[in-house]
């Protein structure tokens, strides 16, 4: 399924052959990219931002596979999925040729609005805006692959490497390029906030998406599918008769609730009113309540019951607005992983002239009277008027707020209880396990290109509470039994002390435990504020120019 441009996006197209996965390729110079440059000094891990077919933006045809984009040494061609003649590809410098090293100089030696270090995707989206905005941009990584803490690692014997596994994947797990495991599980908000900015910048053109096949909750042991609307509230075996009733009605106000209009609000004022005192008016039960604020309003906690009621009635109709869009659940995911999104944002910034290096070690961020001038790396400084980094630049100016453990689970079946889908969400409330933050299990599987066929991804996420953090996840990894191979990462979830209005530091924040992007766009609306000092406008995301793919079919 590829994403419309602004507007409705078109129906679903669902590959019925997943296309297989291209070999790396190593990363050059975009061709006519308006002067972009790109420089590595390792191969490229996707093929998303210098080889993807092109693509116009009306076309629906069925599912290509991707083509192998032109390994060019010497400038030489290659074509792209319709057969036609691409555009020479520039010449590749190797790690240490004396031309890399030049080029390295040249782009090192010059001032920048702003420099962005590390590659994750709040910082690849900056990026790409800025970019799209005039901002002539630098963008390092001291990693030699994109997507820093929300990479997708690939091939599998690296994610082997990556947890100190001894040996190499046994023959059952199938080729290791097969697989591409995100480190950081999350889906898109199919009417969500990141789902609009890759639709103004029009990013969709380098990726395509499947829908989430199913949405789950927790209770009592088993998984149900979470009713989002009237006609599955009613079917639903969650609720008894009554109560099946008046969470109906409950539905019907929330999908007439209109905040600018107050005859919708029947007696509820949207910013004194809690969220409890509309529970109450409809007299919902507890384990109604659970599976509202946590799997339709996707709260964390139970924070939200004592504030008031309008944050809450409006995450319950982008849950609604978003499953009505496509059906089935209301969650989208990139084909080939989640590594796909920095690269295609990445890529945009290219295409306005951002600079790009990677595999580039950061020595220093200098400042003058407390605010940064530049970035030194292997001895030159590249000087700057702002910078976007994440956390692990600048451990000096950020707050552990806490700790996230995620555990990657490699199976051979779909979850019980799912209906064999072949991806799907479940949450398990924090009431329904006595825990003070929900756990969250997203499933991916081949049809998505990030596991071999016939093998299923599940990572199971949550906030730690205690200090045996496997412990409190184990209701949900009873619920993918039998599990083949686990990875588990605990993570520290950091925050900006410096807000960088003096300093034009900005940085951003890790990333959360929850399995959507709303609250990374947050951040990147926040820190957009903070840098531009105006509120954060989709407008100003509208990309200006083409790039070479896609060009010649708009004419």
């Amino acid at each position: 399924m590829r994403l419309g441009r602004l507007g409705a996006p078109p129906p679903p197209r669902v590959a019925a052959e997943a296309p297989p996965r291209p070999g790396s390729a190593p990363l050059a110079r975009s061709p006519n990219s308006g002067g972009a440059s790109i420089f590595c000094s390792s191969s490229w891990p996707s093929t998303s931002c210098c080889g993807g077919p092109r693509r116009g933006p009306g076309e629906q045809p069925p599912l290509p596979p991707r083509p192998q984009p032109p390994v060019a040494a010497n400038g030489g061609g290659g074509a792209d999925a319709k057969g036609r003649p691409r555009s020479p590809e520039p010449k590749l410098y190797s790690s240490n040729s004396s031309s890399r090293r030049l080029l390295f100089a040249a782009a090192m030696n010059e001032e920048y609005d702003v420099i962005v270090l590390g590659t994750g995707l709040t910082e690849c989206i900056l990026s790409g805006i800025m970019s799209v905005n005039g901002k002539k941009v630098l963008h390092m990584d001291r990693n030699a692959y994109y997507g820093g803490e929300s990479a997708s690692i690939t091939p599998l014997e690296d994610l082997y490497k990556r947890f100190n596994l001894p040996g190499s994947p046994p023959e059952s797990m199938g080729r290791g390029r097969d697989w591409n495991v995100d480190l950081i599980p999350k889906f898109l908000m199919a009417n969500g906030q990141l789902v609009k900015m890759l639709l103004y910048t029009e990013v969709t053109r380098y990726l395509d998406f499947k829908v989430i096949e199913g949405s789950f909750v927790y209770k009592g042991g088993k998984i149900y599918k979470v009713p989002s609307t009237e006609a599955e509230a009613l079917a639903s075996s969650l609720m008894g008769l009554f109560e099946k009733r008046r969470f109906r009605k409950f539905l019907v106000y929330v999908a007439n609730f209109d905040e600018n209009d107050a005859r919708t609000f029947e007696g509820v004022d949207p910013k004194k009113n809690t969220m409890r005192d509309v529970y109450k008016k409809f007299d919902l039960g507890q384990d109604v309540i659970d599976f509202t604020g946590h799997a339709l309003a996707l709260y964390r906690t139970d924070d939200y019951l004592d504030q008031p009621c309008q944050e809450t009635i409006n995450r319950i109709k982008l849950y609604s607005e978003s499953l009505a869009r496509y059906g089935k659940s209301p969650y989208l995911y990139p084909l080939y992983g989640l590594g796909e999104l920095p690269q295609g944002f990445a890529r945009l910034s290219a295409i306005y002239g951002g600079t790009y290096m990677l595999n580039k070690p950061i020595e220093e961020i200098v400042t003058e009277n407390g605010k940064v001038v530049g970035v030194k790396s292997e001895g030159e400084v590249a000087r700057c008027k702002q910078l976007i980094c994440d956390p692990s630049y600048v451990p000096e100016r950020v707050k552990k707020v806490g700790k996230v453990i995620r555990v990657i689970c490699i199976l051979s079946h779909p979850i019980r209880n799912t209906n064999d889908a072949n991806s799907c969400q479940i949450i398990i409330p924090q009431n329904q396990v006595n825990r003070k933050s929900d756990i969250y299990v997203c499933m991916i599987s081949s049809a998505h290109n990030v596991a071999a066929q016939g093998k299923y991804i599940a990572i199971v996420s949550t906030t730690v509470e205690t200090s045996d953090p496997e412990k409190e996840i184990k209701p949900a990894l009873e619920l993918l039994e039998p599990i083949e191979q686990k990875f588990v990462i605990v993570s520290d979830l950091y925050a900006p002390t410096d807000l960088g209005r003096e300093s034009q530091i900005f940085i951003s924040r890790t990333y959360d435990a929850t399995t959507h992007f709303e609250t990374t766009c947050d951040d990147i609306k926040d820190i957009y504020k903070r840098m531009m000092g105006s509120e954060f406008d989709f407008e100003e995301m509208k990309r200006k120019k083409n790039d070479i793919y896609g060009e010649e079919d708009q004419q």
